[in-house]
């Protein structure tokens, strides 16, 4: 069975601004292009794009939660990526962006390392941190051997 393809939003009336992350389409102001960016939640209790902070080119963009949002930015190379609280970066990667076009990037917190794709599907993570998750297996490991190998010795 088909379904038919769903309506897209039409593009929001009025003018857009640089580096605010609207949840529909939008039409870039002249002289921008669009970066869309599609978030997941990760498998952590707390979702990922909750607790994270995303910045364009050192900017810090405020998006709410997962799902798609789409950014009016300059054109150019910018450096796109997600930081913790603390700022110590999750995921990065870099694009150049030209007017008039969309850019597309899928970030994706995953159960053992955090990945971007682009429009087509391929990774163009520079950085991808490992997850929380990964990470606390490996201090569990390590604590578990330094605490057992020091009650061996005893």
């Amino acid at each position: 069975m088909t379904y038919p393809p769903y309506a897209s939003y039409p593009p929001m009336p009025g003018p857009v601004h640089p580096l605010i992350a609207y949840p529909h389409p939008i039409t870039p102001p002249p002289g921008y292009a669009v970066l869309v960016v599609t978030v997941n939640r990760g498998p952590y209790l707390i979702p990922a794009p909750v607790s994270s902070r995303f910045k364009v080119a050192g900017q810090p963009v405020a998006i709410p939660g997962e799902g798609t949002w789409h950014l009016a930015v300059p054109p150019g190379q910018h450096d796109v990526r997600y930081t913790d609280f603390m700022g110590v970066p999750l995921i990065t990667t870099t694009l150049v962006i030209h007017p008039g076009t969309a850019q597309h990037l899928s970030f994706r917190f995953g159960g053992w390392r955090n990945r971007v794709h682009d429009g087509q599907g391929t990774d163009v993570t520079k950085f991808g941190l490992w997850s929380n998750y990964s990470m606390s297996l490996i201090v569990l490991a390590v604590f578990l051997l330094v605490c057992c190998g020091l009650f061996g010795l005893l």
